[in-house]
């Protein structure tokens, strides 16, 4: 294939379910020219409970699906998919660019002079040895509150971005670290932009959130670029939509994600 068709492919982005949609609205603002393929596999959702051995292979199966329609780059939107599959899928395809991501402790453990930093995320997230060396790294710089948000996806996969079992969920979740306790919160999960606003409320005005999603958007951008495989023409992108559940209500909330402010 020559380099023009490559650059002309697109970009896939994978998560467990419509999380990932906050990595794909990262995506579209910084390269907006570029067509996207979003694969959720809501079916298996949610990741976070499962063994690391399933997780990775969900994600690899999902990943295989992706590239067999041609994707020249591929975002591993979900930090329970990363822990568990990326390594392994750059080793199976070495020269494709594959980002995952990442709980953004560092940006929210230098905000300030140590600072206290919640870091909310699933319980498998939280169980992964990766993630309990990114809190070394920086324990000298902050107080880091690792926090398992079990159920709290469940909302978002549902649809449920406003109700009032979510901020029920919430104030029960957060009321020990509300009322002026925390200076930065980590949204460790791609779900957890969606019900930003109904977090910061409960933590308060005064705390700094923090997600991964423009970082692994830029960072997809520079494999991209590096090797030559970014789209050149000036022009509008095309977004496809695929999900494990044939339901076609799943697939309108995507639509629905992507759209909000």
């Amino acid at each position: 294939m020559n380099s023009n068709l490559q650059r002309k492919r697109s970009i896939a982005v994978f998560d467990s379910g419509v999380g990932g949609i906050s990595v794909l609205r990262e995506l579209i603002k910084i390269m907006p020219n570029e067509d996207y393929i979003y694969m959720g596999d809501s079916k298996n959702a949610p990741y976070g409970t499962k063994s690391k051995e399933e997780v990775r292979k969900l994600t690899v199966s999902c990943a295989q699906n992706l590239f067999s329609q041609g994707a020249k780059g591929l975002v591993v939107a979900c930090n329970t998919a990363t822990s568990a599959a990326v390594r392994v899928l750059r080793e199976m395809y070495p020269q494709v660019p594959i980002v995952g991501i990442e709980p953004a402790v560092k940006p929210a453990a230098l905000c300030m002079e140590y600072p206290r930093v919640l870091v909310m995320a699933t319980p498998m997230t939280i169980r992964e040895e990766k993630f309990h060396h990114l809190m070394e790294r920086y324990e000298n710089d902050a107080e880091i509150i690792p926090l398992p948000c079990p159920g709290l996806m469940d909302f978002i996969e549902r649809g449920d971005l406003d109700g009032e079992d979510l901020k029920s969920y919430l104030g029960d979740l957060l009321y020990s670290y509300s009322d002026n306790q925390m200076d930065a919160a980590v949204l460790g999960c791609t779900h957890y932009p969606f019900v930003r606003r109904q977090i910061q409320q409960v933590l308060g005005e005064h705390v700094r959130i923090f997600d991964g999603g423009e970082g692994t958007a830029r960072e997809m951008r520079r494999r991209l670029g590096e090797k030559g495989l970014l789209q050149s023409e000036d022009r509008h992108g095309v977004i496809k939509f695929e999900n494990s559940l044939t339901d076609v209500s799943r697939i309108e909330l995507c639509r629905r994600l992507l759209a909000l402010p």
